[in-house]
């Protein structure tokens, strides 16, 4: 069972049972994963992922495009229940990665952490960015990545997370050593989790999306 699997079996069998506005749901706390190169081939080779989607996302936030009929536009429905825009969310935050990236790769310093911080606190916003902060460290000529992700839907979105942490690996000028999640809650919500056996039982499953 790969490092992604373990997690979603981990809270069916460890969890426990909260209530939010968009229902009820187990969850853990403060849980991490760290996903080496053979992990995440692990992941992307076991679980399916919808590649190109992700890859025409994280493009779309990486120009800060914020209006949802253009991710509509290329088979991206998952943010329709914002609105017609995606208002201080991550297209507002990611658009600052390529200019991160390019400092990186010309700098390639190991003494220094580059971070992009997601979210502002008191702001409107139709999605508050799950990925709270990304932190690239170089250490020994290979490329760690950390993200905290303050909250983190484990069935329908961390496996998207994961994806979009190696699209942006891929982007940097140093071989990839890990890519690390600190969780301080993931969660599964409660009409998801008998999917979400049968998806560990190697079932395609579609998920129920709680907004």
């Amino acid at each position: 069972m790969n490092k992604y699997h373990t997690i979603l079996q981990k809270i069916i069998n460890e969890g426990e049972y909260q209530l939010n506005k968009k229902g009820r749901l187990k969850y853990l706390l403060n849980e991490k994963i760290t996903l080496s190169k053979g992990d995440l081939l692990d992941v992307f080779e076991s679980h399916t992922i919808a590649r190109k989607k992700l890859r025409d996302e994280l493009d779309l936030f990486e120009l800060g495009v914020d209006r949802v009929e253009e991710y509509n536009d290329l088979g991206i429905t998952w943010w329709d229940y914002c609105g017609s825009y995606l208002i201080n969310s991550y297209p507002k935050y990611i658009a600052q990665l390529p200019k991160l990236i390019e400092k990186i790769n010309s700098e390639l310093r190991s003494s220094k952490n580059y971070v992009l911080f997601l979210g502002e606190n008191e702001v409107e916003t139709s999605q508050q960015p799950c990925v709270s902060l990304i932190q690239f460290q170089i250490n020994k000529d290979k490329l760690n990545i950390t993200a905290y992700l303050r909250s983190s839907d484990a069935s329908l979105g961390l496996h998207s997370d994961i994806y979009h942490l190696w699209l942006i690996s891929r982007k940097i000028h140093v071989q990839l050593d890990s890519i690390t999640l600190m969780l301080p809650n993931v969660h599964i919500y409660e009409n998801n989790i008998t999917k979400t056996k049968r998806l560990l039982r190697g079932d395609q499953v579609r998920f129920n999306l709680n907004v």
